[in-house]
């Protein structure tokens, strides 16, 4: 297996970071013995999060007054690549935590809010991250609702005042560690009689696991990242109080359109699930898979020529993403954004294409369920689906920001029924409806 020093500048990553990285490497060959049977039963990945948990992994973005580790949103993003070479519904759920954690961490800096915003979020951020490191809660961030891009309109999740708070009705899909979490960060729309709901009364709220009305349902069975047990969530007359708030009112949408590079925390995921794919072809043809024949199949010109193919697509993916995610900050440059882009466009359109590769260059026995390389090829196909940033979006992202300028976003062509609304939009400052 691959190490950080095959594909880092170790001289460029804080000693902390490498020792984070060292450690996912020791517990990795654990969380790969595991990741078939989470695979074959579509089963939370328990056991890996009681491992990560006791090293001290859900502090990860946590700042360091909090007792967390105050790892950048690049740092993390190592971290979660490091984990999917091994497992990538692990790594995929662990992102849901994490930027939970985040969330709060980086928009609370913002420098767009005012100081009676960040008095009324300081208290609200430091009983979140208190959770965290001091019941080693478990965070998970349900957004999608079926069938449309969540940023196109209003959450269809409502929340409505009552006595003491509101009480929140709807339903979440593909709601990532749910039934497994101890707290569940809802994304809803708050609203009021007499009007229409709105971008801009978009609340965000922290749930227990065991609040009266909230249920998982529904059955899991995909095509890959079955581990991730991504039911329904719905929420029945759920009642919350502005304690239970993750931010104040308005903040979501005042930074989240600013902090564009929040969104691409998937590509971890996908970028260490096709270095997985690499490791493991290398390993077949020098005959070093455990429990296999030990046959060296390195002198067959066509296997070297289709591992130089996958090592070169790799290198360039993860040059892009490496730098794409030194660059994250709020206010970014519109070059800042395109790479950003560019970078979630190639990950997660070239997991799949290095996946196939290593598929076709292993042979036949790489098809058998017995190896891990047939469940990263079904896993890879899922990251290009994932909104806000499919690559279908992104393709659009990338053409409409070279060809425009920026104040001609708002009437480029094909952005009819508010489909872009995830784009960013430089000094705007807001997602397009809130503006």
């Amino acid at each position: 297996m691959s190490t950080p020093a095959d594909y880092y500048d170790l001289s460029r990553i804080r000693p902390e970071v490498l020792a984070a990285l060292d450690k996912i490497n020791e517990m990795g060959p654990a969380f790969a013995a595991r990741a078939k049977g989470v695979d074959d039963d579509a089963s939370f990945p328990t056991e890996n999060y009681k491992d990560l948990a006791d090293a001290g992994f859900l502090g990860l973005s946590i700042p360091t007054e909090f007792g967390g580790w105050g790892f950048s949103m690049g740092e993390y993003a190592m971290v979660g690549a490091e984990i999917a070479k091994y497992c990538g519904a692990t790594a995929l759920t662990f992102n849901m935590h994490n930027s939970s954690m985040a969330w709060s961490r980086f928009m609370y800096d913002m420098p767009n809010l005012t100081p009676e915003e960040k008095a009324e979020f300081a208290p609200l951020r430091a009983r979140q991250f208190t959770r965290a490191m001091k019941e080693r809660a478990i965070f998970s961030q349900p957004i999608s609702e079926g069938g449309q891009n969540w940023t196109s309109k209003p959450n269809q999740t409502q929340a409505r005042a009552v006595d003491g708070g509101w009480k929140i009705n709807g339903f979440k899909k593909f709601a990532s560690l749910a039934g497994y979490c101890d707290y569940y960060t809802i994304v809803c729309t708050e609203v009021f009689e007499g009007m229409e709901p709105r971008h801009e009364d978009t609340k965000l709220f922290v749930v227990h696991k065991d609040a009266p009305g909230l249920m998982v349902k529904g059955d899991w069975d995909p095509l890959g990242m079955r581990g991730t047990n991504s039911r329904d969530l719905i929420l029945k007359d759920v009642f919350v109080t502005k304690d239970d708030l993750l931010m104040p009112r308005g903040i979501f949408g005042k930074t989240l359109p600013n902090w564009p590079h929040m969104m691409a925390t998937l590509s971890p995921t996908y970028m260490g699930v096709a270095q997985g794919a690499y490791d493991f072809t290398v390993a077949y043809l020098q005959g070093k898979i455990p429990g296999q024949p030990p046959i060296d199949r390195r002198m067959y010109a066509t296997k070297r020529v289709a591992v130089s193919k996958m090592y070169a697509r790799l290198a360039n993916m993860r040059a892009l993403w490496t730098q794409a995610f030194s660059e994250c900050k709020g206010f970014p440059s519109k070059g800042e954004v395109m790479r950003m882009y560019a970078a979630q466009y190639n990950v997660m359109e070239g997991v799949q294409e290095i996946t196939a590769m290593a598929i076709r260059t292993c042979g036949g026995q790489s098809m058998l369920r017995s190896l891990p390389l047939e469940r990263m090829y079904r896993d890879s196909r899922c990251g290009a689906l994932m909104l806000p940033y499919t690559s279908e979006i992104m393709e659009d992202y990338i053409g409409v920001l070279a060809l425009y300028e920026m104040d001609e976003l708002d009437h480029a062509p094909g952005d009819e029924g508010g489909a872009r609304n995830s784009l960013w939009r430089g000094d705007s400052g807001q997602l397009r409806m809130l503006r």
